[in-house]
């Protein structure tokens, strides 16, 4: 076990360009948007510009008034879909997943959160970020971005994700800037510069291809084209997000050969994921009345394994785990009408889909809509 991964092997071939080349992501950033963020820090333009972004919320919303030239400029260039966007299969997508969306939210938010503590680079950036000093507003943040990726109308004029993705994007460029002025940050990565486009790769691992698995291990039916169309979404969410089209997997296959590479091997323990796993967990326990903590935490180990679990101090329930391991596949299939035979403990597994999926849906709060905002300085608390 490493912070860092083996040496990039991972050829473009395998991407949406269809190049040939083994160039590291882990050395690649953001050209685009990291110079507009240093800016707005260094002219002390944040707070303004946030104030301006409330009233940004939609696809179709003009761009904000108000604010600095170089950002506008900078938004006209990116707040778009890339080129090779097909909306029929972004379409499709959104049928998708408004077909099995409780079961990715399950995945997405309950075991793709609780792994991602798990990842000893992405926990201390987590941490020592301005994120990490309040993280019941930062998952909230992270579900909006979840929630506003599975909108019906996600790409459409009316849906808010392109939006949603160009305000992570630049949340992602502040956090590049500031962090690396942080000496406890500096002390505890391995990292120079943070959110590289490996980075987000490795995220995207530990999130779709995570929850592709998933699927097929829990024995929800997806069609070919089902399945092309949900990698396509999170094809042009990652462009959105800034990562270059030669890491772009181009297939769920390609996607699993990069996951094997840049998440299995970096997987461990720190004392900043643990402290964050802790608190992701009492966050997402609270609307899931009915599961006790010895249930969760099972139903947790059932999602990320007992190796990850055991890194994270869940405790051990094998009663749970019996009922988990022989209930939940056949709870979804019943869940999705494919079978009339309830499982034992399918008021449970219930009560933790209805929970989970309130997270993705109100993000905690409400009203629903939480801002994504632009940092403009790290956690004091560190």
């Amino acid at each position: 076990m490493t912070d860092m991964p083996r040496a990039w092997a991972w050829s473009s071939k395998g991407s949406i360009a269809g190049t040939d080349s083994t160039t590291d992501p882990f050395g690649v950033w953001d050209t685009a948007a990291d110079p507009v963020a240093a800016s707005l820090l260094k002219n002390g333009e944040v707070a303004a510009v946030n104030t301006a972004f409330q009233s940004w919320i939609h696809n179709n919303d003009p761009l904000p008034g108000g604010v600095p030239a170089g950002l506008t400029s900078y938004l006209k260039q990116v707040s778009t879909l890339p080129s090779w966007a097909d909306t029929d299969l972004l379409a499709r997508a959104q049928e998708f997943n408004k077909k099995v969306g409780s079961f990715l939210f399950v995945s997405y938010g309950l075991g793709s959160g609780m792994m991602s503590t798990a990842i000893p680079v992405e926990a201390r950036n987590v941490y020592y970020s301005a994120g990490g000093a309040d993280m019941k507003a930062r998952a909230a943040k992270t579900f909006t971005f979840g929630y506003d990726l599975m909108a019906r109308d996600a790409f459409d004029p009316t849906g808010n994700f392109i939006v949603t993705a160009n305000k992570t994007r630049l949340v992602h460029a502040a956090v590049r800037s500031l962090l690396p002025t942080d000496a406890a940050w500096v002390n505890a990565t391995t990292e120079s510069i943070p959110i590289s486009n490996g980075d987000i790769l490795r995220t995207f691992a530990s999130v779709s291809t995570f929850a592709h698995k998933n699927l097929q291990t829990w024995g929800v039916p997806v069609s070919a084209a089902e399945d092309a169309a949900w990698l396509h979404s999170w094809q042009v969410a990652l462009s959105l997000l800034g990562v270059e089209e030669r890491f772009i997997p181009r297939s769920w296959s390609d996607a699993e050969s990069q996951a094997a590479q840049i998440l299995t091997p970096v997987l461990g323990p720190t004392p900043e994921g643990l402290f964050l796993a802790k608190t992701l967990l009492g966050y997402v326990e609270k609307p899931v009345a009915g599961a006790d903590t010895g249930f969760m935490s099972e139903f947790v180990r059932y999602l990320v394994g007992d190796q990850v679990a055991d890194w994270l101090q869940l405790p051990v329930d094998l009663i749970s785990r019996a009922a988990i391991k022989a209930g939940w596949p056949s709870f979804v299939l019943f869940d999705m009408g494919l079978t009339d035979v309830a499982p034992a403990g399918a008021e449970t597994f219930t009560k933790i889909v209805q929970g989970v999926s309130l997270l993705f849906l109100d993000n905690g709060t409400s009203p629903r809509y939480v801002p994504i905002t632009i940092p403009s300085a790290n956690n004091p608390n560190t």
